[in-house]
């Protein structure tokens, strides 16, 4: 099977990772299964037991707690602001960014088609719905949907 490209990482050997996934720089848990299509960039880090569904994107600064679920075509957005020059029309690079983190708190679902922007947690056994916008913390235990996500409920005990 094609696997795209894998280098730099640390994947527990328990991983299973479908076919055509980039993956550099980063580290993978025990169990933890990573859908066709996904990129994963240097520095995110990925718990055990998560199942990441295929075409996400996982930036750098995103951290994935243990047993988080991510639906097919999450994004991950780590820069508020991008811009491809500075102001005197240079282009960016590295030293010209500010890497903004992503946490996502232990046992919490993200919803096929949302959008998580850089400076947020998610708390621990919260939900967001699909196709959610998410620009502020979600507090644990939480259902929140919409753009911007907006809190609806809370998460039922046997979930």
């Amino acid at each position: 099977m094609e696997y795209g490209i894998i280098k730099d990482s640390k994947i527990h050997p328990t991983a299973k990772i479908y076919g055509l996934v980039n993956i550099y720089g980063a580290e993978i848990g025990e169990n933890t299964k990573i859908g066709t299509f996904v990129e994963i960039q240097s520095g995110v880090k990925i718990g055990k037991n998560c199942k990441i569904s295929s075409h996400s994107f996982l930036c750098s600064g995103v951290k994935l707690e243990n047993e988080v679920f991510v639906g097919h075509s999450v994004m991950f957005i780590n820069d508020k602001y991008a811009r491809a020059t500075n102001m005197d029309g240079s282009m960016k690079t590295a030293s010209d960014w500010k890497c903004d983190e992503i946490i996502v708190k232990r046992r919490a679902s993200i919803g096929s088609n949302s959008t998580i922007l850089g400076n947020v947690t998610i708390g621990e056994n919260a939900m967001v719905g699909a196709g959610s916008v998410v620009t502020k913390d979600v507090p644990p235990n939480k259902i929140v949907v919409g753009n911007p996500a907006k809190v609806i409920g809370d998460v039922p005990d046997k979930q």
